[in-house]
């Protein structure tokens, strides 16, 4: 009894952390596009610095390792850092794979509205599914099928029409540069996200939120120096103050942008690693993709961008594949459930024939 009992309240533990992470996962999703597309609508020119932004605010992790290996080194234990060296290799190669999906990133929100890029991230997902399916032997069920199909869908015919929200001054080579570009991100994310799960089940090691923070600091570590390369050879360092004077918004809001752009993004990038902890890749990708509406309804009510069929057709889809993605999962759990219940129920009816078989053996 008291062990039922431990395992309910670790599973509820569990269910708040991933609440918690799902949120970190929501604000940095929903706040780092909008606040990047701000920086370029405004008068920000650097795809370089935008990018750079996105993974630069990894020491504020150091905060709470501190803070872990403080507690450790008081329970007698002084080992600094958790990870074993083939687990920062690993951690390290997903960095270096994020510092170039960034890029690809920054470069489509540069050139396509945010409503736009957003559908366009959403095949995300079918990518997610399929990698996580060949690394770490995802379940599927005909509902996650569907899924994966409807965004897919959704995707495509936002693309049979790219280019009719194309931002004024925009050639149409930089609109279907910036159209491929986060297609190609989306790709590279739907990969990372299974590789750092799959990163989780091979480090042969205790598996705790302190490792998960270590693994997602030499992620961004690796990122951050991947970038600031293309930040020396680009030039952008020099071209920061003067692009801060003649921004649009002022100079001291500029500054202010840019560190919501390095905020928001940590939040997204703690957010989704903390989920595939707490539960899996897959899961990861549909809340991204489940928050592609709210992305989407906050940049038409910010930035005024425009809402064709098209982009109402693939909102559609998009939504009808999460609703169907969440149903099946709901569904498979209360079925696992039940399955649970009448298999105990069947133990316990064996456990008492023969607890009375052997009284009555017992008799003289």
């Amino acid at each position: 009894m008291e062990e039922d009992q431990t395992t309910t309240a670790g599973a509820a533990t569990k269910k708040v952390y991933l609440a918690i992470n799902i949120l970190l996962l929501a604000v940095g999703n929903c706040g780092g596009p909008l606040i990047m597309r701000l920086y370029f609508l405004r008068g920000g020119k650097r795809i370089w610095l935008s990018c750079w932004l996105e993974t630069l605010a990894w020491p504020l992790l150091l905060i709470p390792l501190l803070a872990a290996y403080t507690r450790r080194r008081r329970a007698g234990d002084p080992t600094i850092i958790l990870m074993r060296p083939r687990v920062v290799l690993a951690a390290a190669a997903i960095g270096t794979m994020t510092g170039f999906d960034d890029y690809m990133y920054a470069y489509g929100v540069a050139r396509l509205p945010i409503s736009t890029s957003a559908l366009v991230i959403a095949t995300q997902l079918a990518f997610t599914a399929g990698f996580a399916f060949v690394l770490v032997r995802q379940r599927f069920t005909a509902y996650t099928v569907n899924a994966v199909v409807l965004l897919t869908l959704g995707a495509v015919v936002l693309g049979l029409h790219s280019s009719g929200d194309r931002p004024e001054g925009e050639t149409s080579k930089e609109y279907l540069m910036g159209f491929f570009l986060t297609l190609a991100a989306a790709a590279l994310y739907g990969l990372i996200l299974p590789l750092v799960e799959l990163t989780y089940k091979r480090a042969k090691q205790a598996l705790t939120y302190t490792f998960v923070l270590e693994i997602q600091v030499v992620i961004c570590f690796f990122a951050t120096v991947v970038l600031t390369i293309g930040m020396i050879v680009n030039k952008d360092f020099q071209a920061i103050s003067r692009e801060a004077k003649e921004y649009d918004l002022g100079e001291t809001k500029y500054y202010v942008v840019l560190v919501g752009i390095a905020v928001f993004w940590q939040c997204f990038f703690l957010g989704a690693i903390g989920v595939i902890f707490y539960s899996s890749s897959l899961l990861s990708g549909i809340v991204i993709t489940c928050l592609l509406p709210v992305t989407e309804l906050l940049a038409v009510v910010f930035y005024h961008e425009k809402f064709q069929a098209e982009k109402g057709i693939s909102l559609f889809l998009s939504i009808w594949g999460f609703v169907s993605y969440f149903y099946g999962d709901i569904k498979h759990n209360i079925m696992k459930k039940k399955k649970k219940h009448k298999n105990d129920n069947v133990d316990n009816n064996v456990q008492t024939e023969e607890t009375q078989l052997a009284d009555q053996t017992c008799i003289p």
